[in-house]
């Protein structure tokens, strides 16, 4: 569990599967991916992020703000399942509820985790990647000190995104201890 001024990060409740999977229908939440997840596909990613706190320790915590609301999304570290010219890496990536945007939680919440990642884990670097066109992601890696090489960026292998599809093209950014 990690904490910061307003936030707890914190292990996944069952409690957090019908609002997580409420925000990941979201198509304002989920522009940046190929479609939103059906409530199946949102339980399974909770199932997958257990799994890899269970497998490396680390993952992506569950947020909630403190005294007002018991799940906003997620922010954490994770590893990539995919190749790339920067993988194997750790990669520090959020979600945030539509209705909590704006109010600095993403930037806030990374902070903490950056922080774990370099003092606790003693990581050496951490990334973070997104869709050369979602700028509010590249905004928060951005404000959390996080650099950006166009030398880096890639197209992302995933199979549903097409070559020439506006999410193909992907930004990296990083960050060294």
């Amino acid at each position: 569990m990690l904490e910061t001024k307003r936030l707890i990060l914190r292990n996944w409740r069952e409690s957090d599967l019908p609002e997580f999977a409420t925000m990941n229908a979201d198509k304002r939440v989920m522009e940046f991916f190929p479609s939103p997840l059906t409530s199946l596909e949102s339980d399974a990613l909770v199932t997958k992020f257990t799994k890899h706190f269970a497998d490396h320790g680390y993952g992506l915590w569950a947020v909630e703000v403190k005294g007002e609301a018991p799940f906003i999304g997620f922010i954490g570290l994770a590893i990539p399942s995919f190749a790339a010219h920067f993988t194997p890496c750790v990669e520090i990536g959020w979600r945030i509820a539509y209705e909590h945007w704006g109010n600095g939680y993403a930037t806030e919440g990374a902070k903490a985790v950056l922080q774990y990642g370099f003092e606790v884990l003693s990581l050496k670097e951490i990334v973070s990647f997104t869709a050369e066109i979602n700028t509010r992601s590249q905004n928060v890696m951005q404000k959390i000190g996080m650099t950006h090489n166009p030398d880096d960026d890639f197209d992302h292998p995933h199979p549903s995104i097409p070559t020439g599809h506006q999410l193909k093209k992907h930004v990296l950014y990083r960050k060294g201890s």
